[in-house]
Order: C-alpha cells, then structure tokens, then sequence
C-alpha cells in the first residue's frame, strides 16, 4: 500500500501539539503504523517531535507473554545480597561509596537504552502508565523489558522480540536516524567528502557519537554533549563515591571518569581508562564498558568502494559505535588471587602466537604484561552490560584497541570477571546440566564436564583479545567483531596443552577444558550475523566436524576427540590471525561465510538441546542495589 505525505495530511488531524487523530471512516489500525513511519521521516527532517496520540499496543499476545516470563523460560541471575558477607564486612566508607556508584549506574541504564533504540524510554513510560491502569499485559511485558533492557532483543533461539507493535531494530540502533538506509548513509557520506567536509565525516564515523540529520547531510553530536545532564549527574556521584571510597587508586580513577563525563574530550576518558586498566588491589569495582558489537552501521562503508577509497584519501578510520554499561561490584580477593596465577604465563602465550613476528600484541612476549585481573561479586550491571538478550556477559577485556588510551598513551588492559553470572550454585541448575549432558554429550566424556573449567576457558578468552594484531583490522568492518571473538576463543584452546605443559593446568583440567568448550558451543537455533558470539561458535562447530575433531551421531549426540582439539584450534587460529593481518573486507567476508554453516548435525544438537531448556531468555536480580537505592 503506498501512501504519499500529501493524501497522510489530508487524512490526519492536528488536535494539538503531539496529539494526532485520522479520519474515523478509514481503516487506522491498517494503516497506522505506515502513516506513523512517513510523519516520522517528515518530523526528522523540521526536527518536530511527534508522538502516537495512544502511544504504543503491546505486539506480544498475553498467552505468549505469560510464557516467556515463566520461570521455565525465563532464568534469573541473582546479584549479591543485602546480607551478602561481602558487602556486610566492607569498610563504612566502601558501603556509602557503593550507594553513589548504583546511582551512577542507574543513570547509565538510562542513557545506553537510547543509544540502543528511541523508543525504549517512551515505550517504558507507556508500560509503566499502562500498569497503573491495571494492564496484565502490561504488567508481563515489563518484566520481558526490564530484562532485555529494551523494546527489541534476540532471545536465544535467536528470534526477534518486538514488544511494541510497529516497533522494529534498527542497523543504526539508535546512535543514526531511524529512517537511515545504508546505500542513503554511503550517498551522503560521499557528497560531504567530495564537498571537502572530512572533518565532519571523521566525528560520523567516531566511536563516541550519535548522528542526527541536518537538511539532506549529517552531523555527530558526541556522547557528552548529547547527554550533557545525566553525565554530569553521574560525574556527581562518582565525586561523591570518591570522598568516603577507602582505596586512593579507586578514589583517583574515579575523579578521572567523572572528569570526562563532563567534558566532550576523548583524552579524557583516555586517562581515566589509563588508570582502571592498572588497578588491581581494590575493594570495590565501577566500570563504564564501551563496547561496539550493537552498531550494525557504521562499518558498512568498508562495502562501498568509492566511499572507501575517499575514506583512505582523508585517513578516516571508521569505528562502531560504543554502547555503554554500568558495573558495579565488590572485589572477590579469593578469587582474583586464582585468576592472578594466568598471568606469570601470558608472555609465553604471546611467545606461542603464530606469526607473532609480523605483528605487536598488547602482551609482550619480554616485558611484564601491561593487564590486571579481578574476580567481581556484582552488585548492579545496568546498561549494555546487564541486557540479558539470549546471553549475559561473562566477563570483560578492556579498554579495546580502538581506545586512545592504548593507541596514544600506552596504557594495558583489564580483566574483569563475573562471579553471580557464571557459578552454578542451585540443584535446580545442577540438575538441568546433567539433563542437557544426558540429551547431549556421548556417555563416556560426562565425567570430563565441569562449569569451573567453563571458566578457565573464559579466563583464556578474554586474555586471548590481548594476543595477536593489536591494530589494523578496522578494514574488515563488520566481521572484525566476529573475527576477534574467534579468535580469542582458539587462543584460549590453543594454548591449553602449553599451560599443561608449564604446568598451570593438570591433565586431567586439561581435557575438561577442552570438553566443557566442545559441550557449551552447542546451541539451539542458528544464530543471526549480528550476533558476533554466537556466529563465531557455529564457525567453530562447522570448522571442527570437517577436521574431525568432534563429531555429532544422527541422534544428536556429541563426540569430543579429545587429542585432536587442540591441533585444530592452532589450525583455525593461524588462519584467523592471517586474516587480521589482510585488514581486507572480502577475505574476511570470505572467511566468515565460508565457515559459517549450520549443519544438519547442528539442527539435531539442537533439537536435543530444546526438549531439555526451555529457557528462551533471562532476567537479573539486584536486590541489594535496590536496597542502596532506596
């Protein structure tokens, strides 16, 4: 059905500012959404802001959301306690330092849910009034929301939610216009760079912007101008945080983010992202994590020639837009003191890197490494962080390589690892782990599973993004991030029978590593491409089954060959690191597709997968945040 502006405006009314009716002998609910999408286009270009005059109608049916909030379907993460012992023996200080860095986070929640689509704070008002009123609906789809921490998510059997009717995901997220395509976004780049406007065209492609339409060009507006009050309301709690905090490093970085929160200066956050990667002995954890997976836009340009070659002539590097998290959390000393052990080993896995000669890594095969490690019992995680979207995360490798604080000021990096997201501690869970095993793994390998070398395998990944070419595959755009994710995983298998040889791990770790990898690759829906995590495990799978390294029956069942798993991994890692060094788009397009394949073995696995989960999606609980915040 195509409709023109003029015959919209002849069908609509203009009540008052914001409120729209359309004539009542037409068919609206037909036609609502197509005549909403054309005023929107119409409103970006005046810079007029127009809402629904009855907001937004849940798409979900009640059946379904009464599903997909049950306990069966949706798993819940605890965050510590209010009478957790390890907040109960924290200094006085620390505790009133913890209360100003929830707030912080809250803040940030609200933030990152706008660079991640435009209408999660109005659809999350809408709910909110809608539960007020009652609504059961309402009150089903809040729960779905909180959790995924917006209107549209992937769950896990990678199919989209849409909690709004008419509301869909967008490429650009919310960090571009939402009537922006991709050849449109590449036209106009190209007519601004042929005008001479480079610099402009540099701040599109940064990082740190949102991007908003100027008559028929673009401009970039950074982050902290952008959200200019509630940074400096989070600025305002880490200086709080920072005057009762008993820890004087902690105290310094704080100071030093809140800086940059006030300021619109990349170098600022370089400084304060300069001093967290160096804390180690601290009592209390705050993270501000920007990470680029989301951004589905911006390297696109990497696709069109001529926009690529004018962006070569300008020496414009375009880089995904950061989505901010928040986390919160007390330091676990037991706990980092183990993961500490992996690092008297990292220069001997940047000495086993391949081709470690025609490439600088952030770990030096010579040098103390430049990277601390923490083990976090977590308070809050908030924005990009706490999105349970088919996944949560584990733990994180920061600052990235994009980051100025490693391009320019030579700082390192820093691990921090998720205690309340990975432990298995219920019998519920324990036994819904031993159902799967039973659906899925040959008989005969279960004694080799265990969730502590899942972490292990995650301790090795995440130092795995500190190895190999630490600059110069921005060229491969949006495979870059599938690409690293590889390969930090075949770093972490890779290196496994070198750390057993230098006897970090036992034999018997050894092969549990190596079968709880094999095991939790497993998925239960082909995933998308913009799930970079998930693609990079089917590449993985489909790579492995051809070496003959594991290998799925007709049943479903998988066999792990267990001394064939690490030469695989060398294997897959020399190819994945001969592709970063290509920095080219089409062989890192070539190499992706070629080893993305979803198998009729892998439907099977899945298939087994799902008559024992059910579990589509997930939700956090942060009850003693909850508390500080009252």
């Amino acid at each position: 059905m195509n409709i023109s502006p003029l015959n919209l405006f002849n069908r609509i009314s203009f009540k008052k500012i914001g409120e729209i009716e359309v004539s009542p002998e037409l068919p609206v609910k037909e036609d609502e959404d197509i005549i909403m999408k054309e005023l929107d286009k119409m409103s970006r270009i005046n810079n007029v802001k127009i809402e629904r005059k009855n907001a937004y109608e849940i798409n979900l049916s009640l059946k379904e959301l009464q599903k997909r909030t049950h306990k069966d379907y949706l798993t819940t993460k605890k965050m510590l306690a209010v009478d957790a012992p390890e907040y109960v023996n924290l200094a006085e200080g620390d505790k009133k330092a913890l209360k100003h860095l929830v707030k912080a986070a809250i803040v940030l929640d609200k933030v990152n849910m706008q660079l991640d689509n435009p209408h999660n704070l109005p659809f999350k008002e809408f709910l909110d009034k809608e539960i007020e009123k009652g609504g059961k609906k309402a009150k089903l789809a809040k729960v779905l929301f909180d959790a995924q921490k917006g209107v549209c998510a992937l769950d896990r059997e990678s199919y989209m939610i849409e909690l709004a009717k008419g509301v869909t995901e967008r490429a650009g997220k919310g960090v571009y216009p939402q009537d922006l395509e991709k050849d449109e976004f590449h036209e106009i780049l190209i007519k601004m760079l042929k005008k001479g406007k480079h610099k402009e065209v540099a701040k599109i492609l940064n990082q740190r912007s949102v991007v908003e339409r100027k008559g028929d060009e673009l401009i970039a507006i950074d982050y902290v101008d952008k959200f200019k009050k509630d940074f400096a309301q989070m600025a305002d709690e880490l200086e709080k945080a920072s005057k009762v905090s008993t820890n004087k490093d902690f105290n310094e970085f704080l100071k030093l983010q809140a800086k940059a929160l006030r300021k619109a200066d990349p170098m600022l956050d370089a400084y304060a992202d300069k001093k967290w990667a160096t804390l180690q002995d601290t009592p209390l954890e705050f993270t501000i994590t920007r990470e680029n997976y989301s951004d589905e836009l911006t390297e696109t340009v990497f696709e069109n020639e001529e926009l690529r070659e004018l962006l070569e002539k300008y020496n414009i590097i375009p880089v995904a837009k950061d989505f901010l998290g928040g986390r919160v959390g007390i330091v676990n000393k037991k706990g980092t003191d183990a993961i500490l052990g992996v690092k008297n080993y990292l220069p001997l896995m940047a000495q086993n890197m391949p081709f470690n000669d025609k490439y600088e890594q952030n770990i030096s095969p010579d040098k103390e490494s430049k990277q601390t490690m923490v083990d976090v019992d977590l308070v809050a995680v908030t924005g990009d962080v706490g999105e349970f979207r088919a996944g949560i995360t584990l733990a994180e490798n920061l600052p990235n390589d994009d980051k100025l604080s490693i391009i320019k000021l030579g700082g390192g990096r820093r691990n921090v690892y998720h205690r309340q997201i990975r432990l298995i501690t219920s019998d519920d869970a324990k036994e819904k782990m031993q159902k799967r095993l039973n659906a899925t793994l040959k008989p005969s390998l279960h004694k080799y599973y265990n969730d502590e070398a899942d972490h292990w395998f995650t301790v090795g990944h995440e130092n795995g993004h500190s190895l190999g070419p630490k600059s110069g595959t921005e060229g491969l755009g949006k495979y870059k991030s599938i690409i690293e994710e590889n390969k930090a995983d075949m770093v972490s298998l890779a290196m496994v029978d070198v750390l057993t040889e230098a006897g970090m791990y036992t034999p018997e770790q050894r092969n549990q590593i190596i079968v709880t990898y094999a095991v939790d690759n497993m998925m239960m829906s082909k995933p998308t491409m913009s799930q970079a995590h998930r693609v990079r495990s089917v590449m993985q799978n489909n790579y492995f089954i051809k070496e003959g390294a594991i290998k799925i029956s007709k049943d479903g069942i998988l066999d792990v060959k267990i001394d064939k798993m690490v030469p695989t991994a060398k294997k897959m890692l020399e190819e994945i690191i001969n592709v970063q060094l290509s920095g080219d788009f089409a062989t890192g397009e070539k190499y992706v597709l070629d080893n993305f394949v979803w198998t009729p073995e892998m439907d099977k696995m899945a298939e087994n997968i799902k008559s024992v989960s059910k579990t589509l999606n997930g939700k956090v609980e942060s009850p003693l945040a909850d508390e500080l915040l009252k």
